[in-house]
């Protein structure tokens, strides 16, 4: 199990903007290069977003699911990525006085990352998140205020 986080100097209604907004996955999510909404829910249960991942020239699509949300406190993902399988991205944001204290847990689930999952792909887990958790904290942060809270 991965778990890791982050204090955002946001209240949990501004980490939560970001996180309901389907086209900013790409940009907090390590990995994918974009995203796309396959259903105008988002993040309702059951919505999903296709999103691209590129390494030089060559690029591939995976999806993502939204299996459960609290609105401004929960979120979880089930992120599908071909022969990788699929993970489940369990994002928990607690308010720290005036900030946020985000909490991320990820689990491989199914197909190949599921049935090799060991502490070493945990590891690896861990970087990505080392990446993923300061760049929503950037997003975050670098948006006004006032945008956020509508």
């Amino acid at each position: 199990m991965a778990v890791r986080h982050q204090l955002i100097r946001r209240p949990p209604h501004s980490v939560w903007a970001v996180l309901a907004d389907p086209t900013q996955y790409g940009r907090w999510v390590v990995g994918p290069c974009e995203s796309t909404p396959l259903d105008t829910a988002w993040p309702a249960p059951g919505a999903r977003l296709r999103y691209t991942v590129r390494l030089g020239p060559w690029s591939a699509e995976g999806t993502t699911t939204v299996r459960h949300q609290e609105p401004v406190r929960e979120l979880e993902l089930e992120a599908a990525f071909k022969a990788f399988g699929t993970a489940r991205i369990f994002l928990r944001l607690r308010p720290w006085g005036k900030e946020t204290l985000v909490v991320c847990d990820e689990q491989p689930l199914r197909g190949l990352g599921g049935s090799l999952h060991n502490p070493l792909s945990d590891a690896v887990l861990q970087l990505r998140h080392r990446g993923m958790l300061p760049r929503l904290a950037r997003l975050v942060e670098q948006q006004p205020q006032e945008v956020l809270r509508a």
